[in-house]
């Protein structure tokens, strides 16, 4: 009997899928081997050459010393900067998630879409509230990694499976939703939506580490 390539392609793609989400394939973003810009593709902006739009957007950030690379860059677009700034403030600062878990969500999936940039300021902001190098190392092996605790595990198996089939397995919703109120559940998934998106734009933007930022870890 004669297959298709293509048939042949989709069953493939079903059991790595499968494969995946059941934790037998261990997803290990090798984020080196990635290519990324060096240089930016679009640079951020100098202060000099700031809009009364842009100050209205960069202002804030330079009086409260976080004039990053991500905000200079994406003020080259004043209109979409200021919507997008709304809803990041809700997933950063105002979502239902209790902070950590908000972290291990937003490290998670930006280990997995190999985005350095937001990998560092994140893992900067996570140790900010407690996170330590252990917790930090657990997140670039992902959900299997014998740091966490049942639920941590779940959580960040969640993310993966955002990241793998843009659907978390009924597996993973129930064990999350013992916990979780349906807002949580409903943060959860636009947390990890909102941060793979800001990777897309970090990565394709070609945005660049701040001073003493540092990368994904050496061993990867």
């Amino acid at each position: 009997m004669h297959t298709s390539s293509s048939t042949l392609m989709a069953v493939a793609a079903i059991l790595v899928a499968s494969l995946a989400l059941n934790g037998i394939l261990v997803w290990r973003v090798s984020a080196q081997a990635r290519t990324r810009p060096a240089a930016p593709r679009i640079a951020p902006l100098e202060k000099t050459a700031w809009t009364d739009a842009q100050r209205e957007i960069l202002a804030p950030y330079e009086q409260s010393g976080r004039l990053y690379n991500v905000f200079t860059t994406m003020a080259q677009h004043p209109a979409l900067a200021k919507d997008w700034l709304v809803f990041g403030s809700y997933i950063l600062s105002r979502s239902t998630l209790p902070p950590r878990d908000r972290e291990l969500l937003i490290l998670r999936i930006g280990y997995l879409c190999g985005s350095e940039y937001e990998w560092a300021q994140h893992v900067r902001l996570a140790k900010g509230i407690g996170f330590t190098d252990e917790d930090v190392a657990a997140l670039a092996k992902g959900p299997a990694d014998k740091h966490w605790s049942p639920f941590e595990a779940n959580l960040v198996r969640a993310a993966d499976e955002l990241h793998a089939d843009s659907c978390i397995t009924d597996a993973t919703w129930h064990a999350l939703a013992a916990k979780y109120s349906k807002e949580q559940m409903m943060d959860t998934v636009f947390t990890v939506g909102q941060y793979n998106l800001v990777s897309m734009a970090l990565n394709s933007f070609g945005v660049q580490l701040d001073p003493g930022l540092t990368g994904f870890p050496a061993s990867k």
